[in-house]
């Protein structure tokens, strides 16, 4: 048998968030390409204090948005 493995990290909250906001996680990742900055926690206190999201979802957010963001390493 083959066990389909497991999200971890950041990731990991994805359903989560997608289920307490009632919003994909495209629109969050929306939201934070939109945003005015790209330092870390002024994106988590964006979603925070705009969209009333929770200190965790927020981080796993961001977190996930500046690793795509960043770029490749040679």
């Amino acid at each position: 048998m083959t066990e389909t493995p497991k999200t971890k990290g950041p990731a990991s909250y994805f359903p989560s968030i997608e289920k307490t906001y009632a919003k994909p996680i495209a629109h969050w990742m929306a939201v934070l390409e939109q945003a005015p900055t790209r330092k870390h926690m002024e994106l988590v206190n964006l979603l925070k204090t705009a969209h009333g999201m929770g200190h965790g979802h927020a981080n796993a957010l961001v977190a996930v948005f500046l690793a795509q963001a960043a770029p490749a390493k040679p």
